[in-house]
């Protein structure tokens, strides 16, 4: 009897042990779809911060002092070409222009009595009356009044010329913007009273990577005039109705941050764009041989970004890999994978470094498939 209890014990030892074993073993051969690397030619956009600025935009400052007299415009008003802006008030300069017309006058008079002098010492030269020294000393008289009429004819000049910057006209066509003084302020010379930004056309500064800029120094090279092309995304995420173009770079690299700056000029007929405004310049990045994997295969610890690799043996190895560019549902991979390599595609919460999996084999194509399905409206 206890013989035959000693033979169902070990019976039923056996046979737990053979089911925790193939339990264990159906566990760790747990089946989970993978994929493969794929490499493929595709465009991707990229955006870069960017400061707008008016092809044109000045300062508009007083050039002589006074008080402001008048303003003809307002704030954000258009104005034409010679349009006048301000007058300002300066009584000394009407007094200058008074002052310099009589010295000029003073002058005249003085040339015209040592011309009539000259005249008179000449007609006592021929009659051997004085010496030729008196005649000499005549034609010096009327070289230093016809010099003091110069110079008074300048003085007269420039008193009017400084009249003229009391009145202050706009030196191109643009949209004023904010004036500070109000009239009867007291104005200096050099001092601020507005600026004027010509908007019709608009420069968009952006800055590159130097390893992005010579990314699209090749491009440039293969097709320089799509590579030229550029898009601006508004702040409101809007896109501007005009396309743009990439006019020129800087001639050197910014040492502190590695960067380059890009110029690109955009149409701006409906004056929407402003002097100073802020948005994103999109360019069309060309990738030639790029190896992309779904973004659903990829984790990250510690800022680093993972996948799970299956070996020979269905053994699953953790393994870290670099990416440059996302595009929808994918990442372009930049280092750590090769299209011969396998990895998990879902169920990635699920597996830990080396246990062993049953994969189940999915073409790129058949998930590119699958997410245009999900994306296409109902």
């Amino acid at each position: 009897m206890k013989k035959l209890m000693f033979s169902l014990s070990m019976l039923l030892l056996a046979s737990s042990c053979t089911s925790d074993g193939d339990e264990a073993k159906e566990q760790s051969t747990e089946k989970f779809p993978v994929t493969s690397p794929i490499a493929i030619d595709t465009t991707l956009p990229i955006d870069y911060v960017a400061e707008i600025n008016a092809v044109q935009n000045v300062e508009i400052r007083a050039r002589v002092k006074g008080y402001l007299d008048n303003i003809y415009i307002d704030e954000g008003k258009y104005v034409k070409q010679g349009q006048l802006l301000f007058t300002i008030n300066n009584p000394e300069l009407n007094e200058n222009i008074i002052k310099a017309n009589a010295v000029l006058k003073s002058a005249t008079t003085e040339l015209k009595a040592a011309e009539l002098e000259l005249k008179n010492v000449k007609q006592l030269v021929d009659k051997n009356v004085v010496s030729n020294t008196e005649l000499e000393m005549a034609k010096n008289k009327v070289e230093l009044a016809k010099a003091k009429v110069e110079e008074a004819q300048a003085n007269e000049t420039f008193a009017k010329i400084q009249l003229t910057y009391t009145q202050i006209k706009a030196p191109f066509s643009g949209i004023v913007n904010r004036i500070p003084n109000k009239t009867g302020s007291l104005i200096e010379d050099g001092t601020l009273l507005t600026s004027i930004s010509k908007n019709d056309e608009v420069f968009a500064y952006f800055d590159v990577s130097e390893k992005e800029y010579l990314n699209y120094a090749n491009n440039l090279k293969a097709d320089a005039e799509q590579s030229k092309n550029v898009t601006l995304i508004l702040a409101n995420g809007e896109e501007h109705p005009f396309k743009g173009r990439i006019e020129t770079t800087e001639g050197e690299i910014e040492q502190s941050t590695g960067n380059i700056a890009f110029r690109a000029r955009f149409n701006n007929p409906e004056k929407i764009l402003k002097h100073g405004a802020s948005g994103k310049v999109r360019l069309q990045r060309k990738y030639k041989n790029a190896l992309i994997i779904p973004q659903k295969a990829t984790f990250e610890i510690q800022d680093k970004m993972y996948v799970y690799v299956i070996d020979k043996s269905n053994k699953v190895k953790l393994k870290p890999i670099t990416t440059n560019s996302r595009m929808p549902h994918f990442y372009i991979v930049d280092s750590g994978l090769t299209p011969n390599d396998k990895i998990i595609y879902e169920g990635i919460q699920n597996i830990k470094d080396g246990m062993t999996v049953d994969p189940q084999f999915i073409e790129m194509n058949e998930i590119s498939k699958e997410f245009a399905a999900n994306s296409t409206p109902q």
